[in-house]
């Protein structure tokens, strides 16, 4: 059992295909020893190094394919790390034993909703590539009249910065005055694509909420900062998506199954706030010396190290 070099480097999340086989091209790669080749195929029980470094790998066959829903609270960055140490979406994940997780598209700071997590840089690298027209369904609270001639300019598409845009639907969920929301649809998931659209209008968004990526969507049950992880069906839906095959091992199981069950049944309460809000509270107290502005971090911090003892599975 072999699979190609430039595969297995994809899939543990270090790069998209094309870019390991520049890696791999530059001569940074090697097994058992020796330089390797693009398309090169590698076994269990290979070496495998880049930069000298050895790296821990399967063949795609015999992992479990898995993927998280996380509900991204405001004030959270999508980033591993962050010199600033503002609090990132990956604090507050599971472990996972030898492998890590791959996040699937991006929010910006000041957005919540649906994020996806897979431990398959695979599957992650196709859902968010824009030729295979993955759904992102958001709704947005607009500031500003969204007249109908405006609704349609943004269905039949406007230039931006980086290109023609448009959404796919756009539909109306209720609301008066600035208090207004609307339902959008678009495919490729540029950064700050939905509010790059409305703002060429001459229109604010005042709130992002992503409700949908694909066929997942954001499940009633899970609140703010907290995630569950998807049964076999439901990531087989989304492989089909991007042409990708089922494998055996998918899904959840022991304490993971049974963890998820419980959120269903009983679901846990939000995290509190977030860095923005805590900020905004702080700024309405008055403290604003540098010293001061840096306690919503600190409690973040805190809050992260209570909720990191997960057990890996």
């Amino acid at each position: 059992m072999s699979e190609k070099l430039q595969k297995v480097l994809a899939r543990i999340g270090l790069g998209s295909r094309r870019y390991m086989e520049e890696v791999i091209a530059a001569g940074r790669v090697s097994v058992n020893g020796q330089i390797a080749q693009v398309g090169e195929r590698i076994e269990p029980g290979d070496e495998l190094r880049i930069d000298g470094r050895k790296v821990q790998f399967q063949i795609e066959d015999e992992i479990r394919r898995r993927v998280l829903i996380y509900y991204k609270p405001e004030g959270e960055i999508c980033s591993r790390n962050d010199p600033e140490q503002r609090p990132t979406v990956f604090d507050h994940l599971p472990q996972i034993a030898n492998d890590r997780w791959v996040m699937v598209g991006r929010l910006d700071i000041n957005s919540t909703g649906l994020l996806l997590f897979t431990n398959d840089g695979e599957l992650a690298n196709r859902l968010m590539h824009p030729s295979n027209e993955i759904e992102r369904e958001y709704a947005v609270r607009v500031m500003g009249e969204v007249t109908p001639q405006i609704r349609q300019t943004l269905l039949n598409g406007v230039v931006l910065d980086d290109g023609p845009a448009k959404f796919e639907s756009f539909s109306e969920l209720g609301g008066d005055g600035i208090n207004r929301w609307y339902q959008v649809v678009v495919k490729e998931g540029r950064n700050r694509e939905v509010r790059r659209l409305f703002e060429s209008q001459g229109l604010k968004v005042s709130r992002l909420l992503r409700t949908r990526y694909g066929s997942v969507i954001l499940p009633r049950e899970l609140r703010t900062g907290r995630w569950i992880e998807l049964d076999k069906g439901d990531i087989d839906n989304l492989t089909k998506l991007v042409e990708l095959k089922p494998r055996q091992g998918t899904g959840l199981y022991g304490m993971a199954k049974r963890r998820t069950e419980r959120m269903v049944e009983k679901p846990m309460a939000a995290r509190r706030g977030g860095y923005l809000r805590q900020q905004r509270r702080d700024n309405e107290n008055g403290t604003e010396n540098n010293n001061e502005t840096k306690q919503p971090y600190a409690a973040a911090r805190k809050t992260v190290a209570v909720n990191k003892g997960f057990k890996k599975f």
